[in-house]
């Protein structure tokens, strides 16, 4: 079953435009369980809903596992911004970008 769409998705093309960088940071232990598209949209249902992590609705992949996922997107890379950021402004996001820094505490 499909799940519900939320205002924050973004479309399966404009994932596409993102998909490799994320995949490139996969820590390569077993096969995804989850599609990634999912959790992308998770974390961005996260990030403009202002929900807790555990508020993630149905549907998404569990919320330990987009946790984990925004974490190793989250992670500091010297001299270059944060992976998730990258694609956030690669999407065109720019006020996801801006409650990304505030959720973390970069401002």
């Amino acid at each position: 079953m499909a799940r519900p769409e939320f205002a924050s998705d973004v479309s399966r093309e404009e994932f596409e435009a993102v998909r490799g960088m994320l995949e490139a940071a996969r820590r390569r232990t077993r096969p995804r369980k989850h599609d990634l598209y999912d959790v992308f949209c998770a974390v961005l249902y996260f990030l403009e809903s202002g929900s807790a992590w555990r508020g993630v609705p149905q549907g998404f992949p569990p919320w330990r596992t987009v946790h984990e996922y925004f974490t190793q997107w989250t992670a500091l890379r010297p001299g270059e911004p944060m992976l998730l950021e990258a694609a956030l402004e690669r999407v065109g996001r720019p006020a996801t970008i801006a409650t990304l820094h505030k959720v973390l505490g970069r401002h």
